[in-house]
């Protein structure tokens, strides 16, 4: 690795909480929940009937796509990693490459779960009704994992790498460190890093299934994701994007770009499920491990760090997951860091969430404050026997911070840990 500086120049999302920057940052500044009842999951006979799913009008979509792509186009995935990842390159300040030359020294990493289940599932009950001719040219580019890079790529033009990793609830955060890694590397310039998950029925199915979401808030949906609580009882499913524009930091200053943060750098690792670690459960000596590897990468002490944005999906993991964090910053009760979960605000966003997350835990650096924790009134007693209630924001703090870490833990066993600077302009 070179001494390159990376930093971040341009942020899109597309939450269940807002559609757009302006919004999405009034929304968690005031604890605004964007998870309702869905008619569609109490139809089916779901245990949990709520969900976090952005809103978007048939008017804002069509500015993104031709009227040719909108044609059959019903991967919410594609259209909520396009708006978000659209919305992160024009906040940057940059255009779409010339028609007959790709921007080389731009590339993206684009995450997602899986893409277009609902257009998957149309198809095979075309094939089961003998229709396979009206299947129509689009199921490939909807139902293939790197449709949303694929689509990205071809709207901007981008010449250098173009990929789709997928890490189950890590793949955002990953995607970030991923892309990261490219620009310190030398390989590209600029990056667009990010993920997407699809919404709907088909695909959180199989989490109702498992009994990992809660069922005890079908009729007051705002109370349904409780991060941190005593009476968390299983995460709220959640699905939307997020992205963002890393730059070389002398790119960044050569074309007068504005310039969110900076990444100081991260780790990902796997706990290759062994110990406590299991396809569902996470390692522990492998979480610490990747926190601590982070902090060592980034080249910082883990005293420097004022606040984490944590998994935190309102399961039992979560006491387990702030008794890590404690080990792995050698933190007291007392000098732990503020701590946060965006999930009580949008759910869990599957392989969205790391992204998602990752554009609020930026815009806390930029703006100068920590999110409030919501539906944690009746905090977790295993939780505060580990660290102060007053590290558990509930409430905005409007509080200049210069150092945030974000984490993700995956189904396999997968960890993320990303470290964020406030930029200086030095």
């Amino acid at each position: 690795m070179n001494s390159t500086r990376v930093v971040i120049t341009g942020l899109g999302v597309c939450a269940p909480n807002g559609t757009d920057i302006a919004s999405f940052t009034h929304a968690i500044k005031n604890g605004i929940s964007g998870i309702t009842q869905q008619t569609d999951l109490e139809r089916f006979g779901f245990s949990c009937q709520i969900a976090g799913k952005p809103k978007l009008s048939d008017e804002r979509i069509a500015q993104y796509f031709s009227p040719l792509e909108l044609r059959n186009l019903n991967s919410t995935g594609i259209v909520y990693g396009v708006i978000a990842g659209l919305d992160a390159w024009k906040d940057a300040g940059l255009e779409k490459s010339a028609d007959d030359e790709p921007d080389w020294d731009s590339g993206t990493i684009f995450g997602t779960g899986t893409s277009g289940i609902d257009k998957f599932r149309w198809a095979i009950n075309k094939i089961d009704d003998m229709e396979i001719r009206k299947i129509g040219s689009s199921v490939v580019i909807q139902t293939m994992a790197s449709g949303v890079s694929a689509f990205l790529s071809g709207k901007i033009g981008l010449g250098n790498q173009i990929s789709t990793n997928s890490s189950a609830c890590a793949t955002g955060a990953e995607s970030i460190l991923l892309a990261f890694e490219r620009i310190k590397s030398g390989k590209a310039k600029r990056m667009l890093a990010g993920s997407t998950s699809d919404s709907g029925p088909y695909i959180w199915g199989g989490f109702d299934a498992m009994k990992v979401c809660t069922f005890k808030h079908n009729h007051e949906p705002e109370k349904g994701s409780r991060p941190l609580s005593a009476t968390a009882s299983g995460f709220v499913p959640g699905s939307g994007a997020g992205a963002m524009v890393l730059e070389t930091l002398e790119s960044a200053l050569a074309r007068g770009a504005k310039i969110y943060a900076e990444i100081l750098g991260g780790e990902l690792n796997s706990g290759g499920q062994r110990g406590l670690g299991t396809m569902t459960a996470p390692n522990p000596q492998a979480v610490q491990r990747c926190i601590k590897n982070a902090i060592q990468n980034a080249g910082i002490r883990a005293d420097e760090i004022e606040a984490i944005n944590g998994h935190l999906t309102a399961t039992t993991k979560d006491a387990l997951e702030i008794e890590n964090w404690k080990m792995a910053l050698n933190a007291t009760a007392e000098n732990f860091p503020y701590i946060n979960s965006l999930k009580g605000m949008v759910g869990h966003c599957i392989s969205a969430a790391g992204s998602i997350e990752s554009v609020a835990a930026v815009l806390q650096l930029t703006h100068g404050f920590i999110f409030p924790n919501i539906n944690c009134e009746d905090l977790n007693p295993e939780i505060t026997a580990l660290i102060n209630e007053n590290r558990i924001p509930q409430k905005l703090f409007n509080k200049p911070i210069e150092i945030v870490a974000k984490a993700s833990f995956g189904f396999g066993d997968v960890n993320v840990c990303v470290i964020f600077k406030k930029y200086n302009h030095d």
